[in-house]
Order: structure tokens, then C-alpha cells, then sequence
């Protein structure tokens, strides 16, 4: 049976781009350009995900999240056209599954939808807002306040942002982020550099912890989605 998505957003030209995409994906798709209609495709249908907009006519989406939370466990990716908003929805407050920022690929979204599902398929039904589960024999450690973090019990030579990456993955082992949300959780000012600069600092981080353990490649690349930090310790 095929899973349904419903997408609350009020532009009609970005949800003809979501659900051909989906709608290519296989996907059976709902839509609702407003918060209410939303909650009323909530009570009728039996819905898998929901793509959320931030900047709703009617309501904001963070109170319409809250709203369908009090009743429901539907995974949640937001949309939103702010990045100053991230912190909020990546923050753990609220309990989101994901977040995509505008202007976005429909296919990348497709491609994050997905990867939710999966994820709460394997691990059941689990939010970011939900305490993380770090493995046993886990070999980062993270000193916050001092910014130090460690590998297998020695301290990595790393620079600013590739501590600001890693602490981003080291969080929540088998998450997965684009290039990005990376980019607008670990820059400043995320809009003055380019997204590929992501993947040198990922290549640097890969080359300073094979140094330490030549075994293990702890960082995992998804194509067409982005970067994971490996569960299997």
C-alpha cells in the first residue's frame, strides 16, 4: 500500500513541484493550504508524514506542529524560508523529524521524506526531541566547554567548523543530514559560503580520524541525501 504524505503549505506552485516528486516516488499525497484543513485531513486519513509549512495564512506552524502532536505521532519535516527558525526546529524543543529550508530540491525532499520513514520504520516511532541513544562501545567523547572531542580516547586536531560538523553527527549516531543543514547548523553565516564546502570538510575530518584508527570510516555518505555518523560501534 502506498504511504501518504500530506503537505501543508499555502503555495500552490511549491506543492505542484513536492507532489510530482513524490507522486514519482510513488507516494499517494494529500494537500491543505491551510492549518485547519490540515488538522481535518489528519481525522479522515490515515496519514504517514507530514510536510509542514512554518508561514501558514491561518496559523503558525510551529503551534499547528504542537497542535497535531497532542494527538498524533506523525513525523514531521517543517519547511521553512527563515534560517534563523533552525535553531528552533533543530534545537530539540519541539520534536521535529527533520526541516528543509527554501528554495529546496523536490527531489531532495523526496529524498529526506524517505529517509524518515525508513528510520522510524527501523527504530520505531522516535523524534528529535527524544533523548539519544548512543551505543555501547561509542568512541566519541565531547567536551562542550572546553570544545575538545575525542576519539578512541585521543584528542582530534581539528579546526572550528569540522568540530562544529562532527559534534552535529557525534549527536545522534545514524541521523542523517544534507549538505545543507550542515551548512546552517555549523556556519555563522551559512549564506556566505558555498555548500560544497561541506564535503572538504568532511574529507578533512575523515583523513584526521583514519589517522587514529585506519579501520573505521565513522562517517557515512548517503548519496542524494547527505552525511551520517556510523550506529555500529
Amino acid at each position: 500500500m502506498k504511504q501518504k504524505i500530506l503537505i501543508i503549505e499555502d503555495e500552490a506552485g511549491i506543492v505542484d513541484n513536492i507532489v510530482y516528486a513524490l507522486k514519482a516516488a510513488r507516494f499517494t499525497t494529500f494537500w491543505s493550504p491551510t492549518g485547519k484543513g490540515g488538522i481535518d485531513i489528519i481525522q479522515k486519513e490515515d496519514i504517514d508524514l507530514i510536510i509542514l509549512d512554518v508561514g501558514l495564512p491561518d496559523i503558525n506552524g510551529f503551534d499547528l506542529f504542537k497542535e497535531i502532536k497532542k494527538n498524533n505521532n506523525i513525523p514531521v519535516i517543517f519547511l521553512t524560508a527563515r534560517v534563523e527558525e533552525i535553531d528552533r526546529v533543530v534545537g530539540l524543543e519541539l520534536g521535529a523529524d527533520d526541516y528543509v529550508t527554501k528554495p529546496f530540491s523536490p527531489r531532495e525532499l523526496t529524498a529526506r521524506v524517505k529517509a524518515v520513514l525508513r528510520r522510524i520504520s527501523e527504530k520505531g516511532d522516535k523524534t528529535m526531541s527524544d533523548k539519544p541513544e548512543i551505543p555501547e562501545n561509542f568512541p566519541f567523547q565531547y567536551n562542550e566547554k572546553k570544545k575538545v572531542m575525542t576519539y578512541f580516547g585521543q584528542p582530534l586536531k581539528i579546526s572550528f567548523h569540522e568540530i562544529k560538523i562532527l559534534e552535529i553527527l557525534v549527536k545522534h549516531p545514524g541521523w542523517v543530514y544534507s549538505r545543507q543543514q550542515l551548512m546552517d547548523m555549523a556556519w555563522e553565516e551559512p549564506d556566505s559560503s558555498l555548500v560544497r564546502t561541506v564535503d572538504a570538510h568532511i574529507k578533512n575530518l575523515r583523513h584526521k580520524l583514519k589517522e587514529i584508527n585506519t579501520d573505521i570510516d565513522p562517517i557515512i555518505t548517503h548519496r542524494g541525501c547527505g552525511y551520517s555518523l556510523r550506529e555500529d560501534w
